[in-house]
């Protein structure tokens, strides 16, 4: 008689029918595992949870980088019934405990490393996280060879396509965290679509080459390769020169940067090596600056655009190397299943080579933000058509073009910024009046933050202010530059005229 198995669960299928395949590879240490010992960790993991007290439709937050454990934990979760809530590590405690507070997750596990800073955001949070805060370094090896002595697969749970497999969270506008709740069914879709119209196969190695706190981490290519049988180089920091040693000595065949980490290869000193098992580099995450693709075909390699969000896919379009080439700055056509649509600004759908917010359609959407139903209405219609707020058009051959973004939020090293929130905290910051993020370009990391302020100590420095606001949020979301101002431009309602804003930064 067959273990029972979720059909969200494809390493358990992949263990039975080719135990010895390779599932992942450390990119530092240079450890093969095999589909057959992640399945064994998975069931370990799963049983190690049940024994934390973790119960079907629990969540179980991880403040990690990326690494072999945490594939294991969350296939584990998907056994014991529970959601991943992957954190950001990049966070201050005052955010982190913001998300801790929302998620009311029952354990927290982490590195050792991050053990201070968690610890701080539970006493923030007000919770009692601190208590349940299991070690991955210096606790879980011995938990999980206790685990693994009584680990069976009989227990799994088999779930359904709308229950939660991972709560990831994004900034608001206003700073406040939202979940994404993202289902089964989402993974599921996504996986089929992205292996379908990306030709992924189970001889393809791809790398899981940003953070696991992002969608991308997880579903650009880890769970889209390993439900293919495919084989996935955990990275569990980027730095170039190493990334292209990782390239060519695990015969690296499809992988994905955002252009932050593309214009950084391009400063290294291999850049250019021959990467013959390599078929494409693909960018999303932000808008690909025109002189990085150009440099990046000029090495050698083929280049396509991507592009994705957290609520949707997050691989939403497809193309060929052809096109990419000879429609350069385009995405390609929609991934099966996936609806689209673009909205014009009279209310009506945008023709062909008209610009028009983009809207998404299909199972690979999300399950809405937790606990917020009003800001799920707010980007979800009744009959499931999501409002992206990143305006697109399309072509005479239906190839549809990334054109920009409705929305005030910035992208800085492939990280999005909501000007609301770090205007928030610059605020707090004594000495100033009023104040007015704006991203702006940047070469290295696409865009970065410049903070237009109104003193009211005209002593105040623009060092004080970031140092002020690396204390108050992530490093990313620092403003790189501050520009004192007389006057913020507003609007007759009294809201920020950006636009006006962006100029008096161009005319400094």
């Amino acid at each position: 008689m067959f273990p029972t198995q979720s059909m969200f669960d494809p390493v358990a299928w992949w263990a039975r029918v080719d135990g010895p395949r390779t599932a992942l590879i450390e990119a530092t240490s240079g450890v093969h595992h095999s589909y057959s010992s992640l399945d064994a960790d998975a069931n370990a993991w799963c049983t190690l949870l049940v024994a934390q007290g973790v119960k079907s439709g629990d969540r179980v937050a991880v403040l990690a980088q990326n690494r072999v454990e945490f594939i294991a934990m969350y296939y584990g979760c998907i056994r014991a019934g529970a959601a991943l809530v992957p954190l950001n590590w990049r966070l201050s405690p005052p955010e982190l405990a913001r998300v801790l507070r929302d998620a009311e997750c029952v354990v927290l596990l982490g590195e050792d490393r991050l053990r201070t800073v968690a610890e701080e955001a539970a006493r923030l949070a007000d919770c009692r996280l601190s208590a349940r805060w299991v070690d991955l370094d210096r606790e879980v090896p011995a938990l999980l060879r206790k685990a693994e002595l009584s680990a069976s697969a009989a227990h799994t749970a088999l779930g359904a396509a709308d229950d939660t497999a991972m709560l990831l969270y994004t900034s608001g506008s206003t700073g406040t965290p939202k979940g994404v709740i993202v289902p089964h069914r989402q993974i599921l879709f996504n996986a089929i679509a992205t292996t379908t119209a990306w030709q992924l196969g189970a001889s393809d190695v791809g790398p899981a080459a940003t953070p696991f706190f992002h969608t991308g981490g997880w579903h650009v290519f880890t769970t889209t390769l390993l439900f293919r049988g495919g084989t996935v180089v955990l990275i569990d920091a980027f730095e170039p020169a190493a990334f292209l040693r990782m390239l060519e000595r695990f015969g690296v065949t499809v992988t994905f940067g955002v252009p932050t980490q593309l214009a950084m290869l391009r400063e290294a000193t291999d850049w250019g090596r021959p990467l013959p098992k390599l078929r494409w580099f693909i960018s999303g995450g932000a808008p690909c600056p025109q002189r990085i693709k150009r440099e990046v075909r000029e090495a050698g390699y083929r280049f396509r655009e991507g592009y994705g969000l957290t609520e949707c896919g997050p691989n939403c379009f497809a193309t060929t190397d052809q096109t990419a080439l000879a429609k350069d700055g385009t995405v390609g056509w929609p991934v099966p299943f996936l609806e689209m649509r673009l909205r014009a600004d009279h209310g009506g759908f945008a023709e062909v080579d008209e610009v028009g917010e983009l809207e998404l359609r299909g199972p690979q959407l999300f399950g809405g933000y937790f606990r917020a139903p009003d800001k799920t209405a707010e980007v979800q219609s009744a009959d499931g058509w999501l409002r992206t707020g990143d305006l697109a058009s399309r072509d005479a051959d239906g190839v549809f073009s990334i054109r920009g973004r409705r929305k005030d939020m910035f992208i800085s090293g492939g990280e999005n910024v909501f000007p609301g929130e770090v205007e928030a905290a610059l605020l707090d910051c004594p000495g100033v009046a009023e104040v007015s993020v704006i991203g702006i370009p940047d070469e290295r990391w696409g865009e970065v933050g410049c903070a237009l302020i109104v003193r009211s100590d005209v002593t105040l420095s623009a060092s004080l202010v970031i140092a002020h606001a690396r204390a108050q949020v992530a490093g990313y979301k620092v403003p790189k530059r501050v520009q004192f101002v007389t006057a913020i431009p507003r609007l007759g309602s009294g809201k920020i005229d950006r636009t006006r804003a962006a100029m008096l930064i161009e005319q400094s």
